[in-house]
């Protein structure tokens, strides 16, 4: 009997979709590293401003790790109850509104984050901050502060949601479309969800093991849900070489990226921590490390999913990819730790959020190099809105002084309780947070 001929079409879409995973989380673990803290000549880090006012992030901690596999299932069979017996329209139309609105801020983000890793931190600093803050009376309603490019990128980021769910027969629910959604949710979701230890990380992925055999082997719940829901939490990939859709696709679910990808991000996360806690970081430039752990753990997803993926082209069926993801991450970490002989270490270490110091001279979150004036053209403080205020010509004999990326705040402010109109805004512009502390001070 001859061998049946290679289906080059459904490789390369085996190779498409592997590409894509493992870019994914290539990319989500560097956005999941610290603000790379640049130093002067003598090695004295500097505070780079952020652009934006972060809070501290939380970590998932062993016990919500264990909590993972219980809620999921319980939220999976919920879907597939309401699926069987209400029928798929309902709960398709609620997904795709929700992740419709969440596209847009989630595709904003990542757009965000290419534009500043393609032309540099320091080129992005150059632009131009604006601050927005809505307040009624006292009370901070909304604050928002973004880069002048922002505000372009942001509108421009609802293009694909808008086309995904309301675009023509040809663009709608497009292989294309599903794809930018579902990279910019997992980008986002490896950057904002943490594990705060391996141990930790090790607890996540052997429940989740064991979690996808049950649901994939053992019912028809997994299988029926995900192919069941209209929404873009999977990527696709055409099983042509030319992108013709007459054979389908092939799929790969969020979960199979996002959760073994925050193990990776870990262990990127550590190399860092590896880095700077030692005598390396003086003489390497800043965001320049070893990552040992990293690549280790990157090989092992990439090599897990290309298992999976040939057990299921030989077998002709549906696979459970953290069946052979959770092994292949968690022995990543093992073997390079005892090969390295820092498993003790590695395993005691617990990656901390850093908490941020709070300036006891602001009242209203402006540091340093933040700049502020009064557009009323007033000295001293604005008892209305609690704000330093300076004056313009303080303003102009400071010019010269100020940084090129210039720092501009909008407060629209509504009306108190006790009524009295829309008060007047507060521009912030041009003048050290210093100089004001001093003018103040002296008046």
């Amino acid at each position: 009997m001859a061998d049946s001929p290679i289906d080059w079409d459904l490789l390369s879409s085996y190779a498409g979709l592997l590409t894509l995973a493992v870019s994914s989380i290539y990319a989500g673990s560097f956005g999941s590293l610290p603000p790379i803290k640049h130093r002067t000549a003598d090695g004295v880090p500097i505070d780079d401003d952020e652009d934006e006012e972060e809070e501290v992030e939380d970590r998932l901690s062993s016990q919500d790790a264990w909590l993972f596999p219980v809620i999921g299932s319980v939220l999976l069979f919920g879907l597939y109850m309401v699926v069987k017996y209400i029928g798929k329209e309902w709960i398709n139309f609620l997904l795709q509104w929700y992740f419709t609105i969440a596209g847009v801020g989630s595709v904003g983000k990542s757009c965000i984050s290419l534009v500043k890793w393609t032309i540099g931190p320091h080129l992005w600093k150059q632009f131009d901050r604006n601050r927005i803050v809505i307040r009624k009376g006292h009370k901070e309603l909304i604050s928002v502060s973004v880069r002048t490019p922002s505000l372009f990128l942001i509108p421009l980021s609802a293009v694909p949601s808008i086309l995904y769910t309301f675009g023509s027969s040809t663009t709608r629910r497009s292989a294309l479309l599903t794809d930018v959604l579902a990279l910019s949710f997992s980008h986002n979701a490896l950057s904002l969800l943490k594990l705060d230890s391996f141990k930790t990380g090790c607890v996540l992925l052997s429940g989740l093991f064991f979690y996808d055999i049950w649901w994939v082997f053992g019912t028809e719940v997994m299988v029926k849900v995900a192919t069941t829901l209209d929404v873009p939490i999977k990527l696709l990939w055409t099983k042509s070489m030319t992108f013709s859709t007459e054979r389908g696709f092939t799929m790969l679910g969020l979960g199979d990226i996002v959760i073994p990808g925050m193990f990776v991000a870990l262990a990127l996360r550590y190399d860092n921590h590896k880095f700077t806690s030692s005598q390396q970081n003086q003489t390497l430039p800043p965001g320049v490390f070893k990552k040992p752990y990293f690549i280790a753990a990157l090989s092992a997803y990439g090599l897990g999913l290309g298992t999976t993926m040939a057990v299921m082209h030989i077998f002709k069926a549906a696979q459970p990819a953290l069946l052979y993801l959770s092994p292949a991450c968690i022995l990543s970490f093992f073997i390079t730790s005892i090969i390295r002989g820092e498993f003790e270490e590695a395993w005691a270490w617990s990656d901390e959020p850093t908490e941020k110091s709070d300036s006891p001279a602001s009242t209203s979150n402006i540091n340093d190099n933040d700049n502020i004036i009064d557009t009323a053209g007033k000295k001293g403080l604005s008892s209305s809105n609690s704000e330093l205020v300076g004056n313009k010509d303080t303003m102009n004999n400071n010019d010269n002084n100020q940084n090129n990326s210039k720092s501009s705040s909008i407060e629209v402010i509504g009306s108190g309780g006790g009524g009295g109109g829309i008060q007047n805004g507060v521009v912030v512009d041009d003048l050290n947070l210093r100089q004001l502390k001093n003018f103040a001070n002296a008046n």
